[in-house]
């Protein structure tokens, strides 16, 4: 019974990580982009105090959403077993742990925002947005990818959610760093394909 009740528990670790993954990281991205609104070629901006809480509560919120997206990442990874590609399976792993570094990192770097206002300096503001809407979001993409194509090979997402995970992976990849807001695409994404497991694990068994 042990490996039953080990392979029932695990697509509902991934959905309900998931699910805490894309709530926290959509508003920590809100928070942030309300925090630094022009991107690293506008114009030097005053922070008031408001998008001061408004940064010191995406701080706060992305460890959390970083530490629910490894577990998201576990549990899609323990789901494929030993059937996925040990390729794919690598770059799957490589891009996620990335993603989560740079994530911390842009975290980190916008934290500078806070102190740097005063002086009115753009340096901490553009670092943070490189980070999270360029090198942050292009892990993701091909984490995206990847986890797409292991759904495929392995038949255990339907096509439309394959189909909707590389056009978003391509638009993470692509055209994510030029449209604002475009990284909302990502815990958007998250969100479907934690609530198709979800869904599928309610669903009885059928018999064989």
């Amino acid at each position: 019974m042990e490996p039953k009740h080990r392979h029932l528990a695990t697509p509902w670790a991934a959905g309900v990580a998931g699910v805490v993954f894309a709530a926290l990281m959509a508003v920590a991205i809100v928070l942030v982009r309300v925090a630094l609104p022009d991107g690293p070629t506008g114009s030097s901006v005053t922070v008031d105090a408001g998008q001061r809480d408004a940064v010191r509560t995406a701080l706060e919120l992305l460890p959390f959403a970083g530490i629910a997206f490894l577990w998201f990442m576990g549990a899609l990874r323990e789901q494929a077993g030993r059937a996925e590609d040990r390729f794919v399976s690598t770059v799957f792993l490589g891009s996620g742990l990335v993603f989560v570094a740079t994530l911390f990192g842009a975290a980190a770097a916008a934290g500078t925002v806070l102190a740097e206002t005063q002086q009115n300096s753009p340096f901490g503001r553009d670092f943070a947005y490189a980070l999270l809407t360029t090198y942050a979001m292009r892990m993701a993409a091909v984490f995206v990818i990847t986890t797409s194509t292991i759904g495929r090979r392995l038949g255990v997402l339907p096509r439309p959610l394959v189909v909707l995970g590389y056009l978003a992976g391509l638009t993470l990849l692509v055209v994510g760093s030029n449209v604002p807001w475009c990284e909302l695409v990502l815990p958007g994404w998250a969100l479907l394909i934690s609530l198709d497991i979800l869904w599928r694990r309610r669903r009885p068994a059928a018999p064989s």
